[in-house]
């Protein structure tokens, strides 16, 4: 595909080819010194968030909190996997069909491609009425942001997270209670069993 390249499922679901450097909504860091400082960063992130991970599960964690955790390395692995290898493998998309392991090489070196973004759900389309603050008249479009799968991984394992925190947070904490107070726990059995 080329940048900007669309194909239409309805006016609600598109595939819309576009790259970003990485952050999110497309925002740089420093140029080419801090596009190379954001990729390293982000390895050593998921490498701390994948040794937690490892540490939950060996604890016998929640199973929906590993799951949220888990997701949200997929998804932040995916984009460093894209970011990493995707300007060595392809040459570049500016107006033209990217091609995969060109003879010149790709458009960029390790660890400083970019990352492709492709699900765009564009559901609501409409105008601000003229009495909204700031806004008022200006027109809205929501969903706007393209994503892509390791967006929507990393997204859904947070969304998760805050919506079920009773229940993921809640047993952390009673595990973390029962570990640092042993005699309560036991006393509070034994009440419960009589």
């Amino acid at each position: 595909m080329y940048l900007g390249q669309e194909f239409r499922f309805a006016d609600w679901a598109i595939i819309h080819f576009t790259e970003n450097n990485g952050m999110a909504f497309g925002m740089e860091f420093g140029g080419a010194y801090g596009k190379l400082a954001l990729s390293i960063f982000r390895i050593f992130f998921v490498a701390g968030i994948f040794w937690y991970l490892y540490q939950i599960v060996k604890e016998k964690a929640n199973a929906l909190y590993i799951t949220c955790i888990a997701m949200v390395i997929a998804g932040a692995a995916g984009n460093i996997i894209d970011s990493t290898f995707y300007g060595v493998w392809f040459s570049g998309s500016d107006f033209q069909l990217a091609s995969f392991l060109p003879a010149n090489g790709g458009y960029s070196t390790l660890l400083h491609g970019k990352v492709v973004d492709m699900l765009y759900f564009p559901l609501l389309q409409g105008q601000f009425p003229t009495w909204v603050p700031i806004w008022g008249g200006d027109e809205f479009l929501f969903f706007r942001p393209v994503f892509n799968v390791a967006d929507a991984s990393i997204s859904l394992g947070v969304i998760l997270m805050i919506v079920f925190q009773k229940k993921v947070f809640g047993q952390i904490n009673d595990q973390q209670d029962k570990e640092n107070n042993p005699s309560e726990s036991t006393s509070s059995e034994e009440s419960s069993n009589e």
